[in-house]
């Protein structure tokens, strides 16, 4: 369903901000650890992490109090940290439905694809900040377009915004990104899928479980408006041939039954990817969006730290 009305672009800058404000303020060891709870991890060559030493050098303010090497410290008379590899992967995928479905409004008044969008854009905050290679992934029925991408975040968000920005689109073909996920062979690097709630169905849990058995996946579902239930913005209408949905129709009790149909569903989507250790982040708009992800990543740095991640940037960033 879309709405007749304006584009509500008001929240996506807002929320923007707010992202680009969180990848600034975050230290790099927290965004190391951010990432690390979320993806698969492998030995590298690069420093930040809790395996083999590489070299030493002086504490900063960058650094974490538990990195300090005491022994080392006493015998230069300051503190002196050892920089160790670090487990990492060093390429996130971060893969797009970019069919005209994703045109379809939510009950915010955005469109599925710029809720989408923002999603991608806060993992792209983080992996720029660790300076990842990442693999920008747009596909629809017509094509799968890659497009590896280095840089920081504002370029990362003019390249996803050029690349959704078409005044038409084809059809998505879900199954056939799916297809090109089970491709990837760098095993154990971040796998995110972006797409809406009417994308999925039981014949792509099977593929699914591929993906997730070979990467850590992350599925945004974006959940698009109820057309049962009247909207303060536009009118509902079909967005394939521009009908409106009747006014006798639109009551509390179709509407109702719609949420609990998708509810259901979406419950038992969580289900199924919980099982195969895959995280599922569905949301209504940039904002739920962005606020569910603050708490994904707080509760996992929580779990795996015995600190209080309460007092960390990242979990304050929800209020932001």
């Amino acid at each position: 369903m879309s709405s007749s009305l304006r584009d509500l672009s008001p929240n996506k800058t807002g929320v923007r901000r707010k992202i680009e404000t969180l990848s600034s303020t975050l230290t790099l060891p927290t965004v190391r650890r951010a990432l690390g709870v979320l993806e698969g991890e492998h030995s590298s060559s690069r420093l930040g992490g809790n395996n083999d030493p590489m070299s030493i050098r002086d504490y900063t303010l960058e650094d974490e109090a538990r990195l300090i090497d005491w022994k080392s410290s006493a015998k230069q008379g300051r503190p002196m940290v050892i920089d160790r590899e670090r487990l990492v992967t060093s390429r996130i995928h971060l893969l797009l439905d970019n069919g005209i479905e994703m045109e379809g409004r939510t009950a915010s008044g955005e469109t599925a694809a710029q809720i989408a969008t923002n999603a991608m854009c806060m993992f792209a905050a983080l992996s720029t900040r660790r300076h990842d290679s990442i693999s920008l992934v747009f596909a629809d029925s017509k094509s799968i377009i890659r497009k590896p991408f280095k840089g920081g975040l504002a370029q990362f968000e003019q390249a996803i915004d050029a690349g959704t920005g078409a005044e038409t689109h084809p059809p998505r073909n879900f199954g056939a990104l799916l297809d090109y996920a089970r491709t990837l062979n760098d095993k154990g690097s971040l796998v995110v899928i972006a797409t809406d709630d009417h994308a999925l169905s039981e014949d792509h849990l099977h593929t699914i479980r591929l993906i997730a058995a070979m990467h850590p996946l992350m599925l945004i579902d974006v959940a698009t408006l109820n057309p049962f239930r009247p909207i303060s913005f536009g009118q509902v209408t079909d967005g394939f041939d521009g009908r409106r949905i009747p006014a006798f129709l639109m009551d509390e009790e179709s509407a109702a039954a719609v949420d609990t149909h998708r509810q259901y569903l979406a419950t038992r989507l969580e289900d199924e990817l919980r099982k195969c250790e895959a995280t599922l982040l569905r949301a209504t708009s940039s904002e739920d969006m962005f606020s569910k992800f603050i708490r994904l990543v707080s509760v996992a740095l929580k779990q795996s730290s015995s600190g209080d991640v309460s007092t960390t940037p990242m979990a304050l960033g929800a209020g932001a």
